[in-house]
């Protein structure tokens, strides 16, 4: 590490005058300075002005001075060591530019004007041949002295304190107007005649403190600065103090030290008129202060007075000038007292003086007396008290805050009971009972641990601005748990004057009848007192207050767990007397409450419906029938073992499993395994989206070519001929319109697809299904749940009406369960496990292939499909024409216009007219509820599409609806940022993308849905599009969809892929061999 030019000199120089030499430089003491890198000459102003030489020669300086000290001693002196900080400052005597490693100093006589090598002597000690001192033993010890002298020099105080003494002023008034000693320092020093002048205010700081001449003063101050004082700033530190508050041990620390000092003073009065004293200090014992209690005249009255004794000595309190806790100043001298315990007393007579107290305030007199703590014994004998020592009972009383916010919350007031004396929290360390006249010692570790104990249970503290007050509170909710924990700890509860009582015993037991279940049971709170189930849960108990209002007057606090597991289950049933009844389809949930009961008592029957219950995780898979055109998976098989269970028990379910499963296949499949069974059944209705009906009726021919399937969505539908068929499909809109007429119709299942559609049950959807009269019930929804469990209320309602309770009161305990009670979210869980069959792709899929292609069927309606029809009309008139007159290779251009057109009609009509962008679009009804689907699952899909258009119009509604995605086409230059965005942002789930941009080299395996939201020519170009997701580095299953407008050129060209491979690449490429094989039939059927 470098070192400065005065560091590497420092330890040829002695202390003292470098230490006066930094004190002249930093005062400015050098006035005039000139130098170079080898000399220096300067002007230092001492008692004169004296001329410094300084000059280098390699590691060699050499100096010399014009003041006595130099010229007597050869000796470096305070002048030349201020010059060599001026020097160093300016960058000067450095040389080459480096500081010598072992410099060496020389003094040059300034007197001597002969040869400069004869001035010349070396600083360091002079040395004989052999390397031993040339001084005598006289001249070392005079320069021993010297030196000494020269240090103690340096050490002397110098700056604003010399020749000043330090005095300690205390102020009376100060003081006694407020809780502390009131302190300020002040300096004085000595007039022309010697004696001492008026003392100033002085302001001092740590730094300071250490130069301070006298030992005391530094031990004195240092203690002040160090101590905190509210009254200024973190800063006085650094910039030093003058008054100082001190109160405490700090005062027994100091008070003695500053008037032993012979140097404190004390203000009697303050300006104007200012008048100080001297004071010292009292060597004497302590004085020591007597309250005095004496009969007034007639022994009617008590006369209250003291006095401060000292041996023989006796002064009337209010004599001495000042009083403070430990020490009397009087006269001119301070000395210690010993209150006795009594100096509020003393100090209270010091302000009022004497006092009569009337016979009849005697018990007000004994309450002070024994709070104030004075002795006992010190008292007249009608005056005496106890003291004890008894063990605390914490106590707790609650009631509703006068001002409620949004949640309900209790006031609550705590004390502790003393031997029958109840007492607030709070610092005092005693508690006078007056009544027995006993003062008792309170015990403030209990105390504070009783209310630490409050605020672990969930108590908080809160300040009321309106009542300008501290209280203690805790949410309603909470009440029965906390005050079932403090009753269980040994606390007394009230609440508005009532006492609490916990439980003793709790009975349960389950009976059946022919087509339901009753729950009976009752709480035992001990001494008779026993309440019955249906008045637990009502009220108070269900609203989250989970008391009850004993015969006695007493307050039940009902068991927060029985509470928890009951109170939700018995809102689903219905109380009626002794017991809360149930439907024979609540089993489920009535025994996932029983579960952790196993003291219930249960009949027969119930025992045979919880075993049949128990039978569902056994439940076998079902083959399809022979008539089913298909091979099923097995958790396929397993879904039918499915639905043949919920027929036997005479329930409906909700299938959930993910999109792409084939929950439509499942089914049909059923349907078709009933059908072959039982040759007279009546129909089974399914009702559908618009956009699936052509779905539905294609997997059926497909799958079940055996079932009679009847499309009920056309403008011609009549129920007259229903039960001819299987199988009816309509519509959600079909429903709403014929729901009167259907609802006369008894169909064997009554099956709703998509059924998130009746989520909201007061819609006129859900008012309809429910209205439909069927021996069994199925909905499908891979997101039953999609907002909050409310939602599930209404599927079950239309499933197994009555199951899950009214939709007021399920609402209330879902909501509840899911904010505040993870174990009754458990609960309705599991009561609803064998009503819900869910399968996730993550789940089955060993069972699955690799790629999964699907057809989604779209039918165009209203303007839509008028606008096709219209184009369709035209082009085939035009066209057909054309190419009779002029040969198909003429009319290539034209056929492709055709086609563009065409097919962009049937994606939305805005490709064709754009004053048409907010019209619907078929694909779009079809698209955006298959995105919100699948977003809901997790997973991520890509959207693709040749129009940028169309993109641009699906942009618009994932906007408006606030869906995050990510885009890509050809001018979207960040290519590399939007994909790794998809690829590892969660909550990107959705990429749209333009084929001639995406269709090749992205890598896109995040994804597990692809959508094609129009068809391509070339089927190659389908899957080189789906092939961007269905990779290397793909781990998931993946499926793609693909949006066909049926009754359009869509279907046409999903036909001729299949028959025409090449017809892509002769429209595309004008392969002029392929464009002569194309007839005039394959337009035909394009326009068909």
């Amino acid at each position: 590490m470098s070192v400065s030019l005065t560091q590497a000199l420092a330890r040829e120089v002695p202390g003292g005058s470098r230490a006066k030499g930094r004190w002249y430089f930093l005062e400015g003491a050098v006035t005039r300075i000139e130098g170079t890198a080898s000399s220096v000459d300067a002007t230092v102003r001492g008692s004169h002005d004296y001329h410094v030489t300084i000059r280098r020669e390699g590691s060699v300086f050499t100096v010399a001075c014009e003041c006595p000290y130099f010229s007597d001693r050869l000796t470096i002196c305070k002048h030349i060591w201020a010059a060599f900080l001026a020097a160093e400052r300016n960058q000067w005597l450095l040389g080459d530019g480096s500081v010598p490693l072992d410099p060496v100093l020389e003094a040059v006589d300034p007197e001597d004007g002969s040869d400069p090598e004869l001035r010349t002597k070396p600083f360091r000690p002079r040395l004989d041949p052999s390397g031993k001192r040339a001084h005598a033993a006289w001249e070392r010890f005079l320069e021993d002295f010297s030196r000494s002298l020269t240090e103690a020099d340096a050490q002397r105080p110098v700056g604003k304190f010399a020749g000043a003494q330090i005095v300690y002023v205390i102020d009376r008034a100060l003081t006694l107007a407020g809780q502390s000693l009131a302190l300020e320092i002040h300096t004085r020093t000595r007039k022309k005649n010697g004696e001492w002048g008026k003392p100033k205010s002085t302001s001092i700081s740590l730094g300071e403190a250490g130069a301070l001449p006298e030992p005391v003063d530094r031990e004195i101050v240092t203690m002040l600065l160090g101590a905190p004082d509210p009254y200024s700033t973190s800063y006085v530190g650094v910039y030093g103090r003058a008054t100082f508050r001190l109160t405490g041990p700090l005062i027994d620390r100091v008070l003695p030290l500053i008037v032993q000092s012979g140097r404190a003073l004390l203000r009697i009065r303050p300006q104007p008129g200012e008048e100080i004293v001297p004071i010292g200090w009292d060597e004497g014992t302590p004085w020591t202060f007597h309250l005095e209690i004496v009969h007034g005249s007639g022994d009617k009255s008590f006369s209250i007075d003291g006095a401060l004794v000292r041996g023989r000595e006796r002064l009337a309190v209010r004599e001495p000038w000042m009083v403070i806790d430990g020490y009397v100043f009087h006269g001119r001298s301070v000395a210690r007292l010993d209150a006795r315990g009594a100096f509020a007393w003393l100090t209270q007579l010091r302000r009022s003086g004497p006092a009569d107290i009337p016979s009849d305030a005697t018990g007000r007199l004994v309450d002070v007396l024994a709070r104030s703590g004075i002795d006992p014994h010190d008292l007249p004998e009608e005056l005496r008290f106890d003291i004890a020592t008894e063990s605390p009972k914490p106590c707790i009383s609650v009631k509703p805050l006068s001002r409620q916010g949004p949640i309900p919350m209790l006031d609550a007031d705590v004390t502790f009971d003393y031997g029958g004396l109840r007492v607030p929290p709070g610092p005092a360390t005693t508690a006078f009972d007056p009544e027995r006249r006993v003062l008792i010692r309170r015990d403030p570790a209990f105390e504070q641990a009783a209310l630490t104990r409050l605020t672990q249970l969930g108590f908080s503290r809160h300040w009321d601005y309106m009542l300008a007050r501290q209280h203690l509170g805790i949410g309603a909710d909470q009440f029965s748990r906390v005050m079932s924990a403090l009753i269980r700890e040994g606390w007394r509860v009230e609440a508005e004057g009532r006492t609490f009582r916990t439980a003793h015993a709790m009975h349960s037991e389950v009976r059946s009848g022919v087509d339901w279940f009753e729950l009976h049971g009752d709480i035992d709170f001990g001494d008779g007192r026993i309440v019955p189930l249906p008045r637990l849960l009502a009220g108070h108990a269900l609203a989250g207050d989970a008391t009850v209002t004993l015969d006695d007057g007493t307050v039940g606090i009902v068991p927060e767990e029985w509470l928890r597991r009951w109170s939700g289950i018995a809102r689903m049933g219905e109380a009626s007397g002794d017991h809360v009844r149930f439907r024979m389809s609540q089993v489920a949930l009535l025994d996932a409450a029983l579960a952790s009961q196993p003291a219930i008592r249960v009949d027969e029957q119930f025992i045979r419906a919880r075993e049949r219950l128990a039978t569902f995780n056994g439940i076998g898979p079902l083959d399809a029938a022979p008539t089913f055109n298909g091979q099923l998976r097995d958790y396929q098989r397993d879904a039918l073992g499915w639905f043949a269970f919920l027929r036997q028990i005479g329930v409906g379910g909700c299938l959930a499993d993910d999109m792409g499963l084939g929950k439509t296949v499942m089914v049909l499949a059923w349907l078709d395994r009933l059908r072959r069974e039982r040759r007279r059944l009546p129909p089974s209705l399914v009702v559908v989206p618009r956009s699936v009906v052509f779905n539905w009726r294609e997997e059926a021919a497909r799958f079940a070519p055996k079932l009679r399937v009847l499309d009920f969505s056309g403008a011609a539908r009549s129920t007259e001929d229903l039960r001819n068929y299987d199988l009816v499909i309509t519509t959600y809109g079909a429903l709403r319109r014929d729901a009167i007429r259907l609802k006369e119709v008894r169909f064997e299942y009554a099956i709703l697809d998509e059924a998130q559609a009746i989520k909201n049950a007061s819609t006129a959807s859900a008012k309809a299904a429910r209205l439909l009269q069927a021996s069994h019930r199925l909905v499908l929804s891979g997101t039953p749940v999609e907002n909050h469990l409310g939602e599930l209320w209404s599927l079950f309602e239309f499933l197994n009406p009555g199951l899950l309770g009214t939709s007021s009161m399920f609402a209330k305990h879902s909501a509840a369960a899911a904010r505040r009670d993870p174990q009754a979210m458990e609960l309705l869980a599991r009561g609803l496990r064998p009503f819900i069959l869910r399968r996730t792709k993550a789940q089955v899929a060993p069972e699955l292939p690799d790629r999964s292609e699907l057809t989604l069927h779209c039918e165009l309606q209203g303007m839509q499909r008028e606008l096709y029809d219209e184009l369709r009309d035209h082009y085939r008139a035009t066209l057909l024409q054309r190419i009779e007159r002029e040969g198909l290779g003429r009319s290539k251009m034209h056929v492709l216009e055709a086609l563009l057109r065409l097919r962009q009609a049937a994606c939305h009509t805005a490709l064709v007219d754009k004053r048409r962008s907010g019209a619907p679009s078929a694909k779009f009804e079809a698209l955006l509820p298959l995105l919100g689907e699948v977003r809901e699952e997790g997973h991520k899909c890509l959207v693709f599409s040749q129009f940028t258009s169309l993109l641009a119009l699906l942009r618009e509604r994932l906007d408006e609806a606030g869906t995050p995605y990510e885009y890509l086409d050809g001018h979207t230059r960040d290519r590399e940022e939007r994909v790794a965005r998809f690829q590892t942002d969660p909550d990107c789930r959705l990429f749209l993308i333009s084929l001639k941009a995406g269709g090749l080299g992205l890598n896109l395996t995040a994804a597990e849905y692809v959508f094609l939201l129009d068809p391509w020519w070339n089927p190659a170009v389908e899957a080189q599009a789906i092939d961007r997701a269905h990779r290397i580095g793909q781990t998931r299953h993946v499926f793609a969809y693909r949006l066909i407008a049926t009754n359009t050129v869509e279907e046409k060209i999903m036909q001729l892929q299949a028959s025409k491979r090449d017809l892509a690449d002769a429209i595309l490429h004008a392969d002029a061999g392929l464009l002569r094989e194309l007839k005039k039939e394959d337009v035909e059927a394009l326009l068909s």
